[in-house]
C-alpha cells in the first residue's frame, strides 16, 4: 500500500511524496507555506487521481516522459520523475491511481 510522507524543504516549505508500496516516490508535490495547505494537496491527490483526465501527460526539453496531476482549477497537486519511456510514465501514472486512494499519510515534520 502506498502512503504520503510529508517533510519539510530547507527553506520552510512543507512538500508531500507519494511513495508506492516498494518505497519508490511515484508523485512529488510543490511546496507549501503550512502544513495545512499540505494536507489539503493529499487530499487533493486522493480526490483526482481517480479521474485520468486529471493526468497531464508531457515531455521534457530532451524527450523524457513525465506527468503532472492537476486539480479541477486546473492547478498543478503533483509531479512525476522523468521516464525513459511512453510504457513506463504510463505505469507510473496507473501507480498513482493504484495508491493515492487509499494512502496513509506520514508526517516526518511532527
Amino acid at each position: 500500500m502506498g502512503k504520503f510522507v510529508i517533510t519539510k524543504r530547507t527553506n520552510g516549505e512543507f512538500q508531500f511524496n507519494l511513495k508506492a508500496g516498494n518505497g519508490q516516490t511515484i508523485l512529488t508535490s510543490e511546496g507549501y507555506t503550512t502544513k495545512a495547505a499540505c494536507l489539503n494537496g493529499i487530499e487533493s491527490v486522493k480526490t483526482n487521481s481517480a479521474d485520468d483526465n486529471k493526468f497531464d501527460r508531457k515531455e521534457s526539453s530532451n524527450g523524457k516522459p513525465y506527468f503532472n496531476l492537476k486539480a479541477t482549477n486546473g492547478q498543478i497537486i503533483g509531479a512525476s520523475e522523468m521516464y525513459e519511456s511512453t510504457a513506463a510514465r504510463e505505469n507510473g501514472i496507473e501507480s498513482v491511481k493504484t495508491n493515492a486512494p487509499e494512502a496513509t499519510t506520514d508526517d516526518q515534520t511532527a
